[in-house]
């Protein structure tokens, strides 16, 4: 019997990949392209050299640079991965170093305060810019907690510009799925709502419920018997604080509008609870149940 031939690696296709800003995200998307052959050489780069040079004794950057145009120097492709916070800073540094030939992308959870952030450190939109959000995450940050398989199966969004050139976008929509990832495109301010619902309100409301639980008296005892569920909901509290500032401060208008929308449902329940309206409860969270169970169990969610 015949077996069919394993799938040989994707051809390297990226000369010289530079991360800006070597943590989990950026860790991970390296280890990943290593791992399919993808890219002849991955330079990393930051302010932290300690930080650096365990990227490099891990294996997940062939070497790197404290200067950032020295990093982009010669790279085909540049990938922001910083804190939205530092995006813009991080481009007025590139200012004059970008090969205009050179595709720059990102990794930030927002994207309109990230094509800003661009335009004001740059000075324009390159053509070779294509906004991305892998995602996919862990509660640990830091490089050592990168692995090649994060993205495996995930969902990336682009959200391209009209300045973005197409063959830009099919380059970090390839190296994407050679991460494993499902491409999907989406226009900006559509992205940072979206976002602000699945995944901005969530971890907020996480964070909010630990650092309320923390300020009662009994918080010792509250802690230690925490069940399943409480540590289930929690989880992504444990997730990189610096981000999730700049998340609030870059998509403030969207995460408020959500903050609204669950108050008035949550002060509703409280109403509910209150006038002891047991069919209504019954209503409210078998509807609930059943809409988590159709889309969040599906095999391609």
């Amino acid at each position: 019997m015949s077996q069919t031939p394993a799938p040989s690696p994707a051809p390297a296709a990226i000369n010289r990949l530079a991360i800006i800003g070597v943590g989990l995200i950026g860790g991970s998307l390296a280890l990943s392209l290593r791992q399919a052959g993808y890219c002849r050489e991955i330079v990393g780069a930051g302010r932290d050299r300690a930080s650096l040079q365990q990227a490099q004794s891990l294996g997940v950057i062939d070497r790197f640079e404290l200067d950032i145009c020295a990093a982009v120097h010669g790279a085909d492709m540049i990938v922001l991965a910083t804190p939205v916070g530092a995006i813009e800073s991080v481009c007025r540094a590139l200012r004059g170093c970008l090969a205009e030939s050179a595709v720059l992308t990102d990794v930030g959870s927002v994207k309109a305060s990230v094509v800003d952030a661009v335009r004001i450190g740059l000075g324009h939109l390159p053509a070779g810019f294509v906004p991305a959000h892998p995602i996919a995450g862990r509660e640990r940050s830091g490089v050592e907690a990168a692995t090649a398989d994060l993205y495996e199966g995930r969902r990336v969004i682009l959200t391209p510009l009209p300045e973005s050139d197409p063959q830009a976008c099919q380059a970090v929509r390839r190296m994407w799925e050679v991460a494993g990832a499902r491409v999907e495109d989406m226009p900006v301010d559509h992205h940072d709502e979206v976002l602000a619902a699945t995944s901005h309100l969530p971890h907020l409301l996480a964070y909010t419920l630990v650092s309320s639980l923390s300020r009662l008296g009994e918080q010792e005892e509250i802690f230690r018997y925490a069940a399943g569920g409480f540590r289930d909901f929690t989880r992504i509290a444990s997730s990189d604080p610096v981000m999730w500032r700049d998340i609030c401060l870059h998509n403030k208008e969207a995460i408020l509008g959500m903050f609204k929308h669950f108050a008035r449902d949550l002060e509703l329940l409280g109403e509910v609870i209150d006038a002891g309206d047991g069919d209504r409860l019954l209503s409210i969270f078998q509807r609930a149940k059943q809409t988590r169970d159709r889309f969040c169990e599906r095999p391609d969610s």
